[in-house]
């Protein structure tokens, strides 16, 4: 008989971390699969995630779940994501919003750091 599907853990919005987010997003793979997820609807990760060795795979999944950006959720045999775009606002507003305006903007924008 196989073994049910282990539902991963999440941290409660009031134990995200700014760090563990930030941290999470500096990864321009882990800032893709947030981009794609933006939408706000649920996604398997083979729909998301770019074509990256399993372990890779698994490790951006696990970072962005562990940060509190991502929920995953078993599904069969499959893995669906969805960002937790409310969650994320509560904790941080208008932090996402930033992030995902500054997606297409050139190097010299608004989104870069600016001198004094």
């Amino acid at each position: 008989m196989p073994a049910a599907a282990v539902e991963p853990t999440h941290p409660a919005t009031d134990r995200i971390e700014l760090v563990a987010v930030l941290a999470a997003l500096g990864h321009p793979v882990r800032l893709e699969i947030v981009r794609k997820l933006a939408s706000g609807e649920e996604a398997c990760c083979g729909e998301v995630v770019p074509d990256l060795p399993r372990s890779s795979v698994t490790h951006h999944l696990k970072t962005l779940r562990e940060s509190g950006i991502v929920r995953q959720r078993p599904q069969g045999r499959k893995l669906s994501l969805v960002l937790r775009r409310e969650d994320l606002e509560l904790r941080f507003p208008g932090l996402l919003e930033l992030v995902l305006a500054c997606r297409s903007r050139p190097l010299d924008s608004e989104c870069d750091e600016q001198p004094l």
